[in-house]
């Protein structure tokens, strides 16, 4: 069986307590530190115009990541678990070459102050992408700081992530794949339902889009758009819980780590996501959410290149 943590009290992460028989086939993620597959040849991979590029080797570039991680909190409970999930995403990340800043334990303002130091990193500038990786407990507004309480007070409303790293206040970044990684509860809902058989209602049609305004010249500074080149996946959909065990961390975490551990070889970013979503097929009370993304183009990570 498995239940949720501190049941009635607030939205946060939830753990499980005893995993139900589908638990055997993610109770761990492969210990092999490079893809089963054969890396993509050049004739594989679509046209240069189409994928983000990587100007430097190796061994000039300066590849940075950003995990913000909270664990115990004055009012709330301690997410038991999350160190493994710590742990377990520095390895990826320094796998894939960045070098990873760790910061733990942190109110809402204590993260915007986290989040400014590193957009204004000139290890950016010689970078080709970077990760964000957030884990919490959560609400539909945000994430929880330390100082949280019921879930009201110190949030950070995930809006305040993209403006930090936007194309205004992180022109490092412009033009570069920005990955935002969430783990945490985006409410107290479980994210299954029972369903019949029975057809549903026709879905309704799409408006028809609006139209662009006119175009207009002008001889002043060159326009980018505000925000672009990101790339999001949440752990669980809005208003749903995330679920976590105690001794062996965040089941998305895990999945995560082992869908790039597999494939990041020969799967740009979006396709590694999907396969992400695909491996809680048969996990109904949660599901992973791609959101916000703004990618023009596809990101492989390349691991060893």
């Amino acid at each position: 069986r498995s239940r949720a943590e501190d049941a009635g009290r607030c939205p946060r992460d939830r753990e499980v307590w005893s995993l139900h028989p589908w638990a055997s086939a993610i109770s761990c993620f492969p210990r092999k530190s490079a893809c089963t597959h054969s890396p993509l040849s050049a004739a594989s991979l679509p046209p240069s115009s189409q994928i983000y590029p990587i100007h430097l080797p190796r061994e000039t570039r300066t590849r940075r990541a950003l995990i913000i991680c909270n664990i115990e909190f004055e009012h709330l409970s301690e997410r038991a678990g999350a160190k493994v999930d710590v742990d377990g995403m520095t390895k990826l990340l320094e796998g894939l070459g960045y070098v990873v800043d760790i910061n733990c334990n942190l109110t809402s303002q204590e993260m915007v102050t986290v989040m400014k130091d590193f957009a204004d990193c000139k290890e950016h500038r010689t970078s080709d992408s970077t990760f964000l990786v957030f884990m919490s407990h959560g609400v539909r507004a945000g994430l929880c700081g330390t100082k949280s309480r019921d879930g009201i007070t110190d949030i950070l409303s995930l809006d305040t992530i993209y403006e930090k790293f936007n194309n205004k206040h992180c022109q490092a970044l412009r033009g570069k794949p920005k990955v935002v990684i969430i783990q945490s509860c985006r409410g107290d809902k479980v994210g299954s339902v029972m369903v019949s058989d029975s057809a549903g209602p026709a879905e309704p049609t799409p408006s028809l889009a609006h139209t662009s305004p006119a175009e207009l010249e002008d001889d002043a500074i060159c326009e980018v758009h505000l925000e672009s080149d990101f790339a999001t996946l949440h752990s669980a959909t809005p208003d749903t819980l995330s679920w976590r065990c105690p001794q062996t961390g965040s089941l998305f975490i895990r999945k995560l780590i082992e869908q790039f551990k597999d494939h990041a070889c020969d799967n740009d970013l979006q396709e590694l996501f999907r396969k992400v979503q695909c491996s809680f097929e048969k996990f109904p009370r949660q599901m992973p959410s791609q959101e916000r993304t703004t990618m023009l183009r596809k990101f492989y990570l390349f691991p060893g290149h």
